[in-house]
């Protein structure tokens, strides 16, 4: 049975940090699990798969998982192709349980299934520039709050955008999401908005920027001028 939400009643504006400090953090890192969301269709790029196109030498998933470890313990990647080559970046890889691709939910959903430590974050491999603080930042709402899970939200134009893909959440709402999945729900936000959330508030909405099609994913490497 869902509980009704309670988000933080002023959103915590911390000033952005740009490197990761375990000193800051209230949660140990060790006791979080990083997930790298690479298990999507590709459907704007033309059905390639997302996580393995290039981006400064690298695949996108596995920039995504390096920028991600300095901020967690155990990490692991979502994907359900090419999975040799998810596995080659050196941590565990997860199918969907749910087939046909039905999102990042289902994600999130394996990451739970198999994460052993209290808490999971999960991170796109699409949004390249994500903060090197993103996890203590989240970790420190959570607590802040003692609820069940934290968001990352940007501003812009004094308005708040969540970014329901950028969330650490405990590990006890697995039953929650199995069963909200079951029930034929996909969006990701409206799944958070029935636990107890925080709102982190990231003034830089560019560092959360995601690559959508292969016409970005090449704007975006391309020197200045």
């Amino acid at each position: 049975m869902f509980v009704h939400t309670f988000w933080s009643p002023a959103p915590m504006a911390v000033s952005s940090g740009r490197l990761y400090d375990e000193a800051l953090m209230v949660i140990p890192r060790t006791d979080i699990t990083g997930l790298v969301l690479a298990g999507g269709r590709g459907s704007r790029m033309g059905g390639a798969d997302k996580g393995l196109q290039s981006y400064g030498g690298r695949a996108l998933a596995q920039h995504a998982l390096m920028r991600l470890l300095p901020q967690v313990g155990p990490a692991m990647i979502n994907a359900n192709r090419n999975l040799d080559a998810y596995r080659s970046m050196g941590v565990p890889v997860w199918p969907d349980e749910v087939p046909d691709y039905p999102g990042p939910l289902a994600g999130m959903l394996s990451g739970l299934a198999h994460c052993e430590t209290p808490y999971l974050v999960t991170v796109p491999c699409d949004a390249p520039n994500f903060p090197l603080d993103l996890v203590s930042r989240l970790a420190n709402g959570l607590s802040e709050l003692n609820g069940d899970l934290a968001t990352a939200y940007t501003r812009a134009a004094d308005q708040l955008f969540p970014q329901p893909v950028f969330t650490l959440m405990h590990v006890s709402l697995q039953r929650s999401l199995r069963e909200f999945i079951a029930s034929g729900q996909r969006k990701t936000g409206l799944w958070a908005s029935t636990h107890r959330g925080a709102k982190v508030v990231f003034d830089d909405e560019a560092e959360f920027m995601n690559l959508n099609t292969l016409i970005e994913l090449e704007q975006l490497q391309r020197p200045p001028g």
